[in-house]
């Protein structure tokens, strides 16, 4: 099962996460979030980081030519959209990198309904938690609701997954509609302080899904 830690911030730990197996790792370009990486690491200092790790920029809402511009700098190797992205917008952005489309859920959505438009434009979902604003909320998100859902596109699962949900996750693979599942996405659980990972209970986590 592949692992993505999101809201990183500190180069040093991201190097870390390459050594224990972690395969994307998440950096955020929202300027509201308390995460957000722009005046953290600089493109020159990302570039030298994190060897083979997949690196995932995280925008909502942003202008295309600065999201574009912001790729380029940092030489990411995936987008991931939080906002209220259009089809068109996504598929504009697909042209260039690829894309990962976020999807706030609560209980009772229309989920098959809600991605359908996207399915041509985007490479990935991911499915997190409905929330006031827009970003990770930390709040548990029911995977529960996806059971028995036709999915057609590769998806990572987010939204308050935290140490000892890996016998849950392992469940949860065998669902059929995880036939599609293409990561697990960790943040806030896992955390200090915003943008600083405890690393041991990522190791501890990442042994678990992957031992």
């Amino acid at each position: 099962m592949r692992i993505k830690v999101c809201g990183m911030t500190l180069p040093e730990q991201v190097n870390a996460l390459e050594e224990m197996g972690v395969d994307l790792a998440g950096f955020i370009f929202y300027p509201k979030s308390p995460r957000f990486v722009g005046n953290k690491i600089a493109p020159e200092k990302m570039k030298k980081t994190g060897g083979r790790i997949a690196k995932v920029g995280v925008f909502v809402n942003e202008d295309y030519e600065k999201l574009m511009k912001t790729v380029e700098d940092y030489r990411l190797d995936m987008v991931q959209l939080h906002g209220d992205e259009s089809e068109r917008y996504c598929e504009k952005v697909a042209n260039y990198v690829s894309v990962i489309k976020a999807f706030r859920l609560s209980d009772n959505d229309p989920i098959e309904w809600m991605v359908r438009p996207f399915d041509d434009c985007c490479d990935m979902y991911m499915f997190d938690t409905l929330g006031a604003g827009y970003g990770g909320t930390g709040k548990k998100f029911d995977w529960n609701i996806l059971k028995g859902k036709v999915i057609d596109k590769i998806f990572l699962l987010s939204g308050g997954i935290e140490p000892g949900d890996e016998e849950k996750l392992k469940a949860f693979e065998k669902e059929p509609v995880a036939g599609k599942l293409f990561s697990i996405d960790i943040n806030s659980r896992f955390e200090v302080s915003a943008g600083v990972k405890n690393m041991e209970k990522v190791r501890n986590f990442v042994n678990a899904l992957k031992g």
